[in-house]
C-alpha cells in the first residue's frame, strides 16, 4: 500500500452533497465514543494526539451547541467495559485486542496504549469530556465493541424518537465511527459524517482513507458549516457558545 493514492471521485461526492436533504424533525446527532480515554492526555488509555483532540473537542462545542439551540436529539455512545479479575479485562476476550496487548504493542503509532486499563466502568477513562457532558434530556447509550448498534438499544432509540437521519461524529473515525455509519446504513438510515468533528489516534492515514471509504460508499461527509446549511441555518457563534455552556 505504499505510495497509494486516492481516486479522485470529487465530482461524484459534489453530487451526492447537492442532492441531499436534512429534515431536521428526523434527525440526530449521534456522538460516539467521546471520552477522556481517547481525549484526555492525563489519562488517555487509547489517545488521539494532542492538538488533535483539542481540535475535535472545540468543533465538537460548536456542532453540540448548534443542535441544541435547533432541538435536535443528542445520543452518547459510549463504550465502557468490565472489570475481571487481574490480569484480564472484558476487552482481552476479544482475540485481536488480546494479541496486541500480548506481543507488547501500541493500536496508537508514536505514543502508548493500554487496551487492558481502556474504558473500564468507574475509571476515569469512561467518563465523557466535561466539554461534552450530557445535558438533562440527552440519552446515554453504553456499547461494548466497535460500533454503535451491535448489543445496544441505539436503533429502538432511534426508531422511537422517528430518526431516518444519523449525524456520527467522534472517535476513531476508522473503526467506532466507520463501524457505526455501516451498521447505520445497514438499517436504511441516512449516514452523515461531520469531518471536523471526528479523528483517529491510529493515524491520520486511517481517519483520511476512513472518510473516503464513508463519502464514497456509505454515506455523507459534511463539516459544520455544511451541515448547518442543510439545516437551513448558520453557526452562530455567540449562541452557539452561550449554549455549549448551558
Amino acid at each position: 500500500m505504499a505510495g497509494a493514492e486516492f481516486i479522485d471521485r470529487s465530482p461524484m461526492i459534489t453530487k451526492l452533497n447537492e442532492h441531499l436533504e436534512v429534515d431536521l424533525q428526523r434527525s440526530a446527532l449521534v456522538a460516539v465514543d467521546l471520552l477522556r480515554g481517547h481525549l484526555d492526555a492525563d489519562c488517555a488509555t487509547l489517545p488521539v494526539p494532542a492538538e488533535t483532540s483539542e481540535r475535535v473537542v472545540r468543533a465538537n462545542q460548536r456542532l453540540f451547541a448548534l443542535c441544541r439551540r435547533l432541538g435536535m436529539p443528542i445520543v452518547h455512545v459510549t463504550q465502557v467495559q468490565r472489570r475481571h479479575p487481574a490480569p484480564s479485562a472484558d476487552v482481552l476476550s476479544n482475540p485481536f485486542w488480546a494479541a496486541v496487548h500480548a506481543v507488547g504493542e501500541s493500536l496508537t503509532p508514536g505514543m502508548s496504549s493500554a487496551l487492558e486499563r481502556h474504558n473500564l466502568e468507574g475509571s476515569p477513562q469512561a467518563e465523557i469530556v466535561p466539554e461534552l457532558r450530557p445535558l438533562e434530556g440527552e440519552h446515554i447509550v453504553i456499547k461494548k465493541r466497535l460500533t454503535g448498534f451491535h448489543a445496544t438499544d441505539l436503533e429502538l432509540l432511534l426508531r422511537s424518537l422517528g430518526v431516518d437521519t444519523t449525524i456520527i461524529v467522534g472517535i476513531n473515525t476508522n473503526t467506532c465511527i466507520t463501524g457505526t455509519a455501516f451498521e447505520a446504513m445497514h438499517r436504511d438510515l441516512k449516514v452523515i459524517v461531520v469531518s471536523d468533528c471526528v479523528a483517529s489516534g491510529h493515524g491520520d492515514d486511517l481517519h483520511r482513507a476512513a472518510l473516503q471509504n464513508i463519502a464514497r460508499c456509505v454515506g455523507w461527509v459534511l463539516d459544520t458549516d455544511e451541515l448547518a446549511a442543510k439545516l437551513g441555518t448558520t453557526v452562530d457563534a455567540d449562541a452557539d457558545r452561550q449554549a455549549s455552556l448551558a
